[in-house]
């Protein structure tokens, strides 16, 4: 799938979450959910930092270049060494380790580990990386091209530091769900991990599907292409995408904040 629709089920999939939660009898704090959708907006986007042409390639400038041509090959290095007889050849990293399950929880373990250790600062980065990428994706159009750039990294910056004083203050949320002393914010990792896997997940409804189970082998495979029976398949940016999969997205998001929220 393109960017914005990544980023739109990302941010509908964490309003899920928080209506589940209110469901079950425990809502979320509003700035739990807001802050969980914007991050998992750009979590939704980041397993393409193997792809030099995704939209994270070019979100921090020759900083993401560079990192997505690390990944890149990171990525190939380790399909190569870890394929079995059944995996076609390659000839780059894209939509291999980057897509699996795994990737995501170890990219949201690490990010709860800095939000803990780093403190307000390490919080910060956390949110000003997501926010970035909530922007690219949600506002796809609008923040294209290398102008619009430092515009991107002011706007992500100052809701960064907005939101981080708005969840530090008493009851918004910043023990929500680890309320041990010590473990504040190791929360954040969460919509990182659910937003990762959405991108898997619709990554997984395309052509070429996504090897999300890596590295549990399947048949004669270990990078197996999970998804749907082909029929029901479509190529990324399609019709399919754009005029039935983006506005369910903003459906179930709207529909999931109402909930959430206890408005419905």
């Amino acid at each position: 799938m393109m960017g914005p629709a990544h980023s739109l089920s990302g941010a509908a999939a964490w309003l899920g979450v928080g209506a589940a939660t209110a469901a079950a009898g425990h809502p979320m704090p509003w700035p739990v959910l807001l802050t969980g959708a914007l991050i998992c907006a750009g979590a939704a986007l980041a397993p393409d930092l193997d792809h030099k042409a995704a939209t994270i390639s070019r979100a921090f400038g020759p900083v993401s270049r560079g990192l997505c041509e690390i990944v890149d090959k990171l990525s190939y290095a380790v399909y190569k060494a870890t394929k079995k007889q059944g995996d076609p050849r390659r000839s780059g990293g894209h939509r291999t380790l980057t897509h699996t399950w795994l990737w995501a929880v170890l990219i949201g373990a690490g990010c709860s580990a800095v939000a803990v250790t780093g403190d307000r600062w390490g919080v910060l980065a956390i949110l000003f990386v997501h926010m970035v990428l909530a922007i690219e994706g949600l506002l796809w159009r609008a923040a294209r091209g290398s102008s619009s750039d430092v515009l991107v990294w002011l706007l992500a910056a100052t809701s960064a530091w907005i939101i981080a004083g708005v969840l530090d203050e008493p009851g918004s949320g910043s023990d929500w769900l680890f309320t041990a002393p010590g473990q504040e914010y190791v929360w954040l990792g969460l919509p990182v991990v659910l937003g990762a896997l959405v991108h898997d997940i619709g990554d997984a409804l395309t052509v070429s599907g996504c090897p999300v189970l890596w590295p549990i082998p399947v048949g004669r495979k270990r990078w197996y292409p999970i998804g749907p029976p082909k029929a029901l398949r479509f190529r990324a940016g399609s019709w399919v995408e754009l005029k039935v999969l983006m506005p369910a997205f903003m459906l179930l998001g709207g529909v999931g904040c109402a909930a959430a929220l206890n408005v419905i």
